[in-house]
């Protein structure tokens, strides 16, 4: 699309959310030439924000001026992703869409750079970006998935409540408050009985095996997606996953322990050393493990704990990482940085 300078007009749909707030600070220090930002917010009026020194109107999503730019990130919902992407993307525009409208797609790649950086092509400029959750496990595993070959995945996911939204954050300051006043003696009675909303469950002080609803079968839809995602990000559509999440009382940082089992033997030491290698990843000295408070803020992928599973065809390790860099914002300004970086935008 001609510019009459240099530099690239950039739109960001859903800038005054969590994730989208994270995105501007993410594209504030990338090195794409970025000739004007444009923020929108997801139907709300009077919103700002800070990009670069100054302070920006972010309106309600407006056509035109998404249709004019180079480059639009979409860090709303899958309704609004779903009724505008597309047709940026038949115009021209690169669109690339956090949420989870088209992830599963056939024709829609979903790229996590480290990992598939092979999927993006000329000719497909609507980008879908992974879900959190799954990403991590991505990163660290694929190189010991190419190497020997993952046939099953078993996952146990501790997810903070920042990955539920604002509400979800507020709501578990505002019972974390609530419960700070009373006394110890009085605490466990009123737990089960905070008020929520936003959250199945209280989520102070507890822990919640449900994040998304529940289908016939049992699964969340958490779960769901990470299972299906992994296996088009690996191009691997037989891959057995089994996943268990949580939503835990923790403000930024998923946390989770995996177990991989193997075609061909993988020996600790040799997955410690494809680790070491990994692109977007922090192996941490055996003894030495991540936790989310250690994470918080940081791009990478952090491991630890890298050990022998039940048999030598399996290895189970323990991973944490910031799931609103890597697993959102971060992840979707690579992909642009990539497309940069090919000449294509």
């Amino acid at each position: 699309m001609p510019l009459d300078k240099p530099g690239l007009r950039v739109g960001v749909v859903g800038a005054t959310g969590m994730v989208g707030r994270e995105l501007l600070h993410v594209l504030d220090k990338t090195r794409l030439p970025i000739r004007e930002l444009r923020p929108y917010s997801s139907g709300k009026t009077g919103k700002t924000v800070r990009f670069r020194g100054k302070t920006l109107a972010a309106p309600s999503l407006e056509l035109e001026g998404l249709r004019s730019c180079d480059l639009v990130f979409f860090v709303s919902s899958d309704e609004v992703s779903k009724e505008h992407a597309p047709d940026l993307a038949r115009r021209g525009v690169w669109v690339i869409d956090d949420s989870s409208a088209f992830r599963l797609d056939p024709k829609v790649p979903l790229v996590i750079p480290e990992v598939n950086a092979h999927a993006l092509s000329k000719d497909r400029r609507l980008i879908a970006g992974p879900n959190c959750t799954m990403t991590p496990l991505a990163v660290a595993g694929n190189a010991l998935h190419r190497s020997a070959c993952v046939t099953e995945v078993r996952l146990a996911t501790y997810q903070a409540v920042s990955g539920a939204g604002r509400a979800a954050l507020e709501e578990f300051f505002r019972q974390t408050a609530g419960l700070g006043r009373l006394s110890a003696a009085d605490r466990a009675p009123v737990l089960p009985k905070l008020a929520h909303s936003a959250l199945p469950r209280p989520i102070a002080c507890n822990v919640i095996p449900q994040v998304g609803s529940f289908d016939a079968a049992g699964a969340s839809g958490e779960e769901r997606k990470v299972a299906a995602e992994l296996r088009k990000v690996w191009d691997a559509p037989r891959l057995k996953v089994s996943v268990t999440a949580v939503r835990v009382p923790v403000v930024r940082g998923h946390s989770m322990s995996a177990w991989l089992t193997f075609k061909t033997p993988l020996s600790p030491g040799r997955a410690r050393k494809l680790l070491a290698r990994s692109p977007g990843l922090v192996l941490h000295a055996e003894g030495d493990y991540p936790t989310p408070a250690l994470v918080g803020g940081k791009a990478p992928v952090h491991a630890g704990r890298v050990r022998r599973g039940a048999t030598d065809r399996e290895l189970c390790l323990w991973l944490s990482f910031d799931n609103l860099l890597k697993g959102a914002a971060l992840n979707s300004v690579q992909i642009a940085e990539e497309l940069f970086r090919r000449g294509w935008l």
